[in-house]
Formats: C-alpha cells, structure tokens, sequence
C-alpha cells in the first residue's frame, strides 16, 4: 500500500497524528470553557499543551518534518492557545485585568501576523522561528501553572513580553520573505541569507 501523500510528502507519522489530536480537542475544551467545566478545562488544556511541545520535538528529532505537518502544527497552536487565552477571560479575569495591556498588546500583533501572511501569502505562517518555538514553551508552562497552581505575576509578563517579542521578528521576517517555508530560524538568517545572495 502506498504512503498517503500531500504534494510529495508523507503525512501519516505521529507527530501529524499528535497535532490532529489537539484539533479534535478543540471543540471539547470550548465547550468546558463556556459551560464553566473547569476541571476538565484545565485537565485537556494541560494534555494539549504537553503534546504541543512533543509533536514539534518528535518532528525535528526524528526528521518528519514536512510543510503539511508546519501547518496543521501551527492550525493545532493556534485553536490551542486560543483555549488557553479563553481560559484567562472565563476563569483568571480577575488576577490578570489588572495586567491586561500585555495582553491585548500581544493578541493585537498576533492577529496582525496572520493578516500580514494571508495578505501576502494566502496561507497559515507555519515558520516555526526560534523566538516563536521558545515563547510557545514559556507560555505553555505558564499557563500549566496559571490553571494548576494559580497566578504568578512575573510569569505572567515573561511569557506575553517573550510573545510580543517573538511576534515582532516574525511580522518582520513574512515582511521579507517571498514565500513561507519551514526551516526559517529567525530574522538574523533570513537577513544573513539575503546579504549571501548580494
């Protein structure tokens, strides 16, 4: 039997499966989010957010990394902090709005990222540069925290100002790219790649 293909690559491997697994998670933890499930909210959000940080991991190590697979990763992201950012409005109001400029600040340039890739590229931006992996991980772990042991200021600013950051560099790298690929580090390479081609 012939592998399942998608424009020559091969997408049946266990990270793509890990990533499905938080898309089909996403309407369940909605529904807990918005019916005040709680305890099964955070019990799900957690096992996303762990598997978040395996498929990409699994993917680099074991070289199955693939465009279908950067895209249904960062589809898989964004449903997933989508949840996690719906969390802090329906259950951690009160601790963050006294804080919450970072956070719309944040949100307002990750919306912005996506419209600059879809208006240049009419795609998801599955990069996957350094800064963005590294502040995924720092949100991730705060917000394991946030739902589990509860609020911790400082976190709180290190991992929206790291995501601020890390979206920064990426609205600027779609800006100078021609085309979104995997494999792009961050602005230093794409910068580093362009003065190599002078």
């Amino acid at each position: 039997m012939k592998p399942i293909t998608v424009k020559g690559e091969k997408i049946i491997n266990v990270p793509n499966f890990i990533s499905l697994y938080r898309l089909l998670a996403f309407p369940v933890i909605l529904y807990f989010a918005l019916t005040g499930g709680e305890k099964w909210y955070v019990i799900l959000l957690c096992i996303s957010l762990v598997s978040d940080v395996l498929d990409g991991n699994i993917a680099r190590f074991f070289k199955l990394q693939t465009n279908f697979g950067a895209a249904l990763d960062n589809l898989a992201d964004i449903c997933t902090y989508a949840m996690a950012l719906l969390g802090l409005f329906v259950f951690k109001w009160t601790e963050i709005e006294p804080h919450a400029w970072i956070l719309y600040l944040f949100l307002t340039l990750f919306v912005l990222s996506y419209i600059i890739a879809f208006y240049r590229f009419g795609k998801i931006p599955g990069l996957h540069l350094y800064s963005a992996v590294s502040a995924g991980y720092v949100q991730s772990i705060f917000f394991f925290i946030l739902f589990v042991f509860g609020f911790y200021t400082w976190m709180y600013y290190l991992a929206l100002g790291w995501g601020v950051i890390a979206y920064v560099e990426k609205i600027l790298v779609l800006l100078r790219l021609d085309d979104i690929r995997i494999g792009v580090k961050g602005l230093y390479w794409v910068l580093k790649s362009e003065k190599s081609r002078q």
